[in-house]
């Protein structure tokens, strides 16, 4: 599948900032399934953008702006030609052994809760790794309602799961929390999703998670889709939690309040080239 996205971050202050430092973590790259035909990152702020590898091998640009900024625009634009590899991920840059992926952290700690929810996953005929991830992703899906409305950027799984409901965020963390209980590493995915139902419009990227199977290496699994990883995802950036893989993450100094705007379109090239 031909994939072509557009994603673009408005960052408003009122009154203008003094100064204005972000990182991105925009920009996807190549791997078994999943090839870059174009990208590209535009600010319209007037700042060197430089670009960079971080620890878990993404791509990174970083820039700042000095002041007074009243208005900082981040626009983001590309095709990937993807295939679907039933959600097995090899080629991807891998930079530290996967049992670095059992580290808890503050947003994917899990409380009793969600430790007795990953318990339950033990309880089956299929006591294989990918047995009890394929279980966690089924009774998440089930259990849990999507809704943007109760949650934000730093909900932890615990919170969540406490609201049974979340973001894709919200349900990747659950999960990648679950899963480290049971001693199987875990990671956070940014990126993108291709919607089968035809709807382009999108209010943020997507989420979901990655676990290590060792027959089989790394798998991603989408908890908010309740699916492993096909051609509809487009994979960007990988961290222990979202914080980590975050699309855009910075500060401002000086200056009043932020306004933020997210607008992104994700659809079929081929698709986009016929209308």
């Amino acid at each position: 599948m031909r994939i072509r996205v557009v994603h673009e971050t408005v960052y408003q202050y009122r009154p203008p900032a003094a100064g204005v430092i972000q990182n991105l973590r925009l920009t996807p790259r190549n791997h078994d399934g999943q090839y870059v035909l174009e990208w590209r990152v535009e600010i319209s702020a007037d700042g060197r953008l430089s670009e960079r590898e971080d620890a878990f091998g993404n791509v990174s640009h970083s820039f700042s702006v000095d002041g007074p900024v009243d208005e900082v625009r981040v626009l983001v634009q590309g095709q990937v030609e993807t295939q679907d590899t039933q959600g097995v991920v090899r080629g991807a840059i891998e930079r530290f052994p996967p049992s670095l992926f059992l580290r808890e952290t503050p947003l994917t700690q899990p409380d009793p809760a969600i430790l007795s929810f990953a318990q339950e996953a033990l309880n089956t005929d299929d006591q294989s790794e990918l047995g009890q991830l394929h279980i966690l992703l089924d009774r998440i899906k089930d259990e849990f309602t999507y809704d943007t409305d109760p949650t934000h950027a730093t909900t932890t799984a615990a919170e969540a799961f406490a609201l049974k409901r979340g973001v894709c965020q919200d349900l990747a963390h659950i999960f990648i929390a679950a899963a480290r209980s049971l001693r199987i590493p875990a990671r956070y995915i940014g990126g993108y999703f291709c919607r089968a139902d035809g709807v382009v419009q999108q209010e943020a990227g997507h989420a979901w998670a990655e676990a290590f199977v060792p027959v089989l290496g790394w798998v991603a699994f989408d908890p908010a889709n309740g699916m492993c990883a096909t051609d509809q995802h487009v994979r960007v950036a990988v961290g222990l939690d979202y914080l980590g893989a975050a699309p855009v993450r910075g500060s401002r100094y000086g200056g009043g309040t932020e306004q933020l705007t997210v607008a992104v379109q994700v659809d079929q090239a081929a698709r986009q080239t016929q209308s």
